[in-house]
């Protein structure tokens, strides 16, 4: 064998080892990302249209959530909220679209205390997204009833539904540990 073929047989086997470990790199880190991200990953694949927009935009929220100061809460502070929502579920049935507005106001306050950024409903979703993908649709189905129930659209049963909703995120960000 010559040893041009030698050096080209060599740089050959150089870019397919190269190629098969790019290939397993991409492969780890959207496993990583469909992991952590859950429901939300498909999601964010259809809003960016395709998997490579997603993976940026999903990668920019995790340094995004790496710079906030996430804290978990003191027992007694999560048993005063474990307490709130409670009243706010007793007065559903005498108010059940104050009850709803109330849930989403707790809800956002709890996410303020643990130290995410509360400014406006996008941004809440999108650092939400990062540590709780697959409660941000009871998030998202909440919020929307909530909006809804303003104008007196919403029906008894899906404000009931939306305080269903608001309780699944609730209590995940009251008991969330951060040994995660």
């Amino acid at each position: 064998m010559s040893t041009t073929t030698l050096v080209v047989v060599i740089v050959i086997a150089a870019v397919v080892v190269l190629a098969l470990i790019a290939t397993l790199w991409l492969s780890a880190r959207r496993r990583h990302l469909r992991d952590r991200f859950g429901p939300e990953y498909e999601r964010t694949v259809q809003q960016e249209g395709g998997a490579m927009a997603a993976e940026r935009d999903l990668r920019a929220r995790e340094q995004r959530h790496e710079e906030l100061d996430i804290k978990e809460l003191p027992a007694e502070r999560r048993r005063e909220y474990a307490e709130a929502w409670s009243d706010v579920q007793e007065h559903f049935v005498d108010r059940p679209e104050n009850s709803v507005a109330e849930a989403d106001d707790l809800v956002t306050r709890l996410m303020d205390e643990r130290g995410y950024p509360t400014a406006e409903y996008e941004g809440r979703l999108r650092d939400l997204s990062v540590e709780h993908g697959r409660t941000l649709d009871h998030y998202r189905a909440a919020h929307d009833v909530k909006v809804r129930s303003g104008g007196g659209r919403a029906t008894t049963e899906e404000l009931r539904g939306a305080m269903v909703h608001y309780r699944a995120l609730f209590e995940e960000l009251l008991t969330d540990q951060r040994s995660r």
